[in-house]
């Protein structure tokens, strides 16, 4: 149901600090913040921080439709969110991606990079901790969800982390991977919970499964027939090479990001074309799209292209036009 309630912001830092916090958590972030690391960062952090998103993410939204806890009553709670008030609470998958997504991304950087560990630790605990905050501060979860939430993505991130290197190799080698990287997220896009009226954490979860799937597919044909990786060369530390490496990633960033974002829209618009030819029904109908045989292909494929495209595509072009 749609959030009604009218209310008036007293605090601006507050209500800007956690709207922004909250946006950690969602496509946006996502969308740009993953594809950044594999193109200006490292491709091992990438990839580790994907495989350990993709599957927090899956458990934690399966989960939800599986406890089926409610979000906060409202009122007296205020909801500054409409879309997601139609999910259950437990647990905040915001607090499980923020979790997973900060501190992986602290573990697979602290024995490649020299900075100082308690730096890394801290934004790390800094950025999970705004993010479940804000889901407090919007009133889409109680604190029991966002602590949930947390404990399960650390649970998860120590079981997962011994076996980062062994689940890597795989992927980059396997000749199976790309069979599996596609099959298996379909298989439980599917098979999904079902529930007793529509929840967007079917639509969520394929998106998510599905930019993982394109991403991981792009991971192996890298490793099969391009660079393993971006070749950092070593300079001496000087304002005009310091600045020059700064206007290379910020020209790969916004071309990558433009380049993704254009292939959204185009694989959104022609998935949906071809669906609505298929099953019938006006391309603007919001309860067909919601359908089974519609929202799973339509999601996965979009996002699949989405995930290959800022894994091969990009860096192809990265290299054509001689950003690397």
């Amino acid at each position: 149901q749609a959030c009604t309630q009218t209310y008036i912001v007293k605090n601006y830092f507050y209500y800007y600090l956690f709207k922004f916090s909250a946006a950690l958590g969602e496509e946006i972030f996502y969308i740009t913040f993953l594809p950044f690391t594999y193109w200006n960062v490292d491709h091992s952090v990438s990839r580790r921080m994907v495989i350990i998103w993709s599957i927090v993410m899956y458990i934690g939204q399966v989960s939800k439709d599986i406890l089926k806890w409610p979000r906060p009553l409202s009122p007296p709670v205020v909801k500054l969110e409409m879309r997601t008030n139609a999910e259950y609470g437990m647990p905040s998958t915001h607090a499980m991606a923020a979790t997973a997504i900060s501190f992986s991304f602290f573990i697979a950087t602290m024995n490649q990079y020299k900075y100082p560990s308690e730096l890394g630790l801290v934004a790390a605990f800094v950025v999970s901790t705004l993010v479940c905050l804000s889901r407090l501060y919007t009133g889409m979860h109680t604190v029991l969800d966002v602590i949930g939430g947390a404990l399960i993505s650390a649970v998860l991130l120590m079981l997962l982390y011994p076996a980062w290197d062994t689940i890597d190799h795989l992927l980059l080698t396997s000749p199976f991977c790309p069979l599996l990287s596609v099959v298996v997220p379909l298989v439980l896009c599917y098979n999904y919970p079902k529930l007793d009226y529509y929840s967007p954490t079917r639509g969520d979860t394929t998106t998510i499964l599905g930019a993982a799937a394109g991403a991981t597919v792009g991971f192996w044909l890298n490793n099969q027939y391009a660079a393993p990786a971006y070749t950092s060369k070593s300079f001496q530390p000087g304002l005009p090479l310091v600045t020059s490496r700064m206007v290379f990633v910020l020209a790969r960033s916004f071309l990558g990001i433009l380049v993704v974002l254009l292939t959204r829209w185009l694989m959104k618009n022609v998935v949906l074309g071809v669906l609505s030819y298929r099953y019938k029904f006006p391309i603007r109908d919001l309860d067909a799209r919601r359908r089974l045989e519609v929202e799973v292909p339509y999601k996965f494929v979009t996002y699949s292209s989405v995930g290959f495209t800022a894994t091969v595509i990009v860096p192809l072009l990265h290299q054509l036009l001689g950003l690397m």
